[in-house]
Formats: C-alpha cells, structure tokens, sequence
C-alpha cells in the first residue's frame, strides 16, 4: 500500500474524516470507469461506486492493509456492482436488450477522422456493449477486469475472492461466449 493511502487512512481513523475525502477524489474516477462498464448504465455506476465508498468508510478499521486500499475498495465496488447486476437481471429476464436510446461518441474526435469510420467504430461499440450486456455478472466481471482494465490474474483473483485458476477458466470461457454472441450478430 502506498505511504501516502497509508497516512490518509491513520488520519481517517484518528478522526479526520476529510482524509477519506482526500481518497474519494483520488479513486472515483477509476473506480467509477470500471464499475460503469461492468454495469453499462451511468446512474447504476454512480450508485454503485458511493454505496462502495461509503461501506469502505464504515468498514476502515477492519482494512489491514495487507492489500492496496484501492484492491480492496475495487473488491467491493466489483462484489456490488455484480450483486446489482444479479438483481437486475431477475428482475428484467423477460426484457431483451436496450433501448434507452444511449449513444456512443467516436472516440476520435480530431478533424482527420473519417465519418466512416467514426461510425464504424460506434456501431462496434454497441455491438460489444449489447453482447457484454448478455454474459453472466461473473463472467463480465473478469472481461472487464482483464480485457478493459488490464488487471493481473492474482489482483482480479483478490478482488473476486476466488483462485487464480477459476479466474483463468472464467475468462476463457467469456471471451469464447463473447465471441460467439458477436458471431451471431454479425450474421
């Protein structure tokens, strides 16, 4: 753990609780990235992401720091955000697919970019978005984690709490799943 999440947590602890503020500011951003692409959907992500934090600032002194405090804020913003998935998912079993008219903006925005392709790569997007939209929450889990955030095996196996090897399995099986579903779309 960093000396710098280190003293801010002791500070926190001892009764400076803007110190927790001084983590929030540090974390949101990553933190709330990760869990929108897990949940493809703004305000579940934000909810999702201040019901971490706050459950991270009652649960401070239970944190020892054998881990990064940003592994174990990431561990509970993830377990919540596939809770919420869960949920939603028996919630909306008989609703296929969105249509909340959510719009991608090309990535590219400089003036050498094609229209085309801007369109291309929109059009993509979605077709990943809808596919991901299918994969179980554990299974999106270890995508995200691994594909869009570059995670390690052993910190995606810490965050998940499950073995390294079932992580590996999960992932294989994901991206073959991810792949046949954009297989299927695109005929």
């Amino acid at each position: 753990m960093s000396s710098d999440d280190q003293q801010l947590i002791a500070e926190c602890l001892a009764g400076r609780s803007e110190a927790f503020g001084a983590l929030v500011r540090r974390y949101q951003d990553r933190l709330f990235n990760t869990v929108y692409r897990l949940l493809d959907h703004a305000d579940d992500a934000q909810d999702v992401v201040q019901e971490a934090f706050l459950s991270a600032y009652q649960s401070l002194e239970d944190f020892k720091g054998d881990a990064q405090f940003f592994t174990w804020l990431y561990r509970i913003a993830i377990n919540s955000a596939i809770s919420l998935k869960r949920k939603q998912k028996m919630a909306l079993s008989l609703h296929v697919g969105r249509d909340d008219g959510t719009t991608f903006d090309p990535q590219d925005a400089s003036e050498f970019t094609q229209p085309g392709h801007a369109l291309e790569q929109v059009e993509q997007e979605r077709r990943i978005q809808r596919a991901l939209a299918r994969l179980s929450p554990e299974h999106r889990a270890v995508l995200v984690l691994k594909d869009m955030e570059g995670q390690k095996y052993e910190v995606m196996a810490e965050i998940l709490h499950v073995p390294i090897g079932t992580i590996r399995s999960r992932l294989h099986r994901a991206r073959t799943e991810l792949r046949q579903l954009l297989e299927a779309e695109g005929e």
